[in-house]
């Protein structure tokens, strides 16, 4: 975390504020003379230290050898680049302005031994008017594992375990069977990439295939040929495809159902390892009501910091709702990567375009960013520190999920200077918790006076 500079570090500069509108403000930014040439030969001496000159040792070589050596216009870009980066950083400061965005830069004077005078355009963070985020009642769902789901949950058990028999000789095929095919598509009369396939085993009913294609074989036994005429929809992901109409030579090889198995302490021990059917039973009700548990939290979790989120006001800058829409759109980019699938198939795959997708992640984005700014106002509304044991647990975990080493992750971090963002990251996760710590489930409220109760009576 980079420490704040001394007061004799800090630019003696005079610096004027005007607003452009809601969002961006104009910094007009006044070096005195004096001051610059401090900051020019600094920066001049940085320059020398990075290149070679015949007959100077590095960063010793003066400014007229540099401008020989490497252009006039060269060394006052990086003396102005210099001047200004140190100006306008600790006139953020200094004014308590925190951007959002790249500054615009608009030089008015940087001639040596003058005053350097230049203005900085930017977008700042906005202001957010806290609502009320302490004490948020949310009811907490209540965990509720029937018999009729421990039911369900055992049946869905045994179809997992199911085996596919072939079905007796004779067998017209019907809904939820496997018919085992070989088939080969046509579209007037030529074949097409993707069409064909050999003893697929094809479910009826399960809508894998295009849309008519499965209906059509009901009826059908093993040993009978048929064609199959359909339509590919309109919005097929393969444009030459999308709307034509296609006929399948299809074979049928083999009928085939599934064969449930019985539900018996054998199946228990196939199963799940159980001596019994109770067993079994038990095992699936703890984990469905730890399933519901984990739920109820994280539902309850969720609407607590949305009403916090909710009661507060913010007018957002439209650049980080966009910069939140990009930041999106390239984790989806990553994720479909390690899907061995590029953004582009994706897109159309879904039919979609650059521009439908920003449009589909616009709310979404808007709610991410709200929900940022909240939680780091109420982080400093409560004071709510960043310890160094904290960043520590972060990259940890950051580390897991990745499954990298923590020296790793943190030699990322520093590379691509990312301790702020993670400064931030891990203060927004510290306000949530203390949202949500104070947090009131009625529910329990009740439980705890139904026990006191309890208590009272056995007294």
């Amino acid at each position: 975390r980079a420490l704040p500079a001394h007061k004799e570090d800090i630019l003696r500069m005079n610096v004027t504020v005007n607003e452009v509108d809601q969002h961006k403000v104009t910094l007009h930014i006044e070096v005195p003379a004096k001051d610059a040439s401090k900051q020019a030969a600094a920066a001049c001496k940085n320059l020398a230290s990075r290149v070679n000159i015949p007959g100077f040792r590095k960063g010793k070589a003066p400014r007229m050898v540099l401008e020989s050596f490497l252009g006039k216009d060269a060394v006052k870009q990086e003396v102005f680049e210099a001047i200004a980066n140190k100006a306008y950083s600790d006139a953020l400061d200094q004014e308590g302005i925190v951007p959002v965005t790249e500054p615009e830069l608009n030089v008015i004077t940087d001639e040596k031994g003058k005053d350097v005078v230049f203005e900085a355009t930017v977008t700042k963070k906005p202001e957010v008017k806290l609502g009320e985020y302490k004490g948020i009642t949310v009811a907490k769902d209540k965990v509720d594992v029937t018999d009729e789901d421990v039911a369900k949950e055992l049946a869905n058990l045994q179809k997992q375990h199911a085996k596919l028999v072939v079905a007796p000789e004779g067998t017209e095929i019907a809904k939820d069977d496997f018919a085992v095919i070989d088939f080969k598509g046509t579209v007037d009369g030529v074949a097409f990439e993707g069409g064909e396939g050999k003893s697929y085993p094809l479910q009826i009913g399960s809508g894998s295939f295009i849309p008519g294609f499965e209906d059509q074989l009901i009826g059908c036994k093993a040993g009978d040929e048929k064609d199959v005429k359909v339509t590919f929809p309109e919005d097929y992901f393969e444009k030459s495809l999308a709307g034509k109409e296609a006929v399948f030579a299809v074979k049928v090889n083999d009928v085939k159902r599934s064969e449930l198995p019985a539900i018996d302490d054998e199946f228990a021990k196939e199963a799940g390892k159980f001596d019994s059917v109770d067993d079994l039973k038990a095992d699936i009700r703890k984990r469905l009501e730890s399933k519901a548990s984990f739920q109820a939290l994280e539902k309850f979790n969720s609407e607590v910091l949305k009403t916090a989120v909710n009661n507060a006001e913010v007018d957002i800058p439209q650049v980080m709702i966009d910069d939140k829409i990009d930041q999106m759109i390239e984790e989806l980019a990553m994720k479909l990567e390690t899907q061995r699938m590029s953004l582009d198939d994706y897109l159309k795959y879904m039919n979609q375009d650059m521009d439908k997708l920003k449009e589909h992640y616009a709310e979404p984005a808007k709610e991410n960013v709200k929900m940022d700014l909240v939680l780091e106002a109420i982080a400093k509304a409560e004071n709510i520190e960043v310890k160094d044991i904290d960043l520590q647990a972060e990259i940890i975990t950051m580390a897991q999920n990745f499954g990298a080493d923590p020296k790793e992750v943190y030699k990322i971090i520093l590379k691509e200077h990312r301790v702020p963002m993670l400064v931030q990251s891990v203060g927004r996760k510290k306000a949530a918790s203390f949202i949500l710590k104070n947090a009131v489930d009625p529910n329990e409220d009740k439980k705890e006076e139904a026990k006191a109760e309890d208590a009272k009576a056995e007294d």
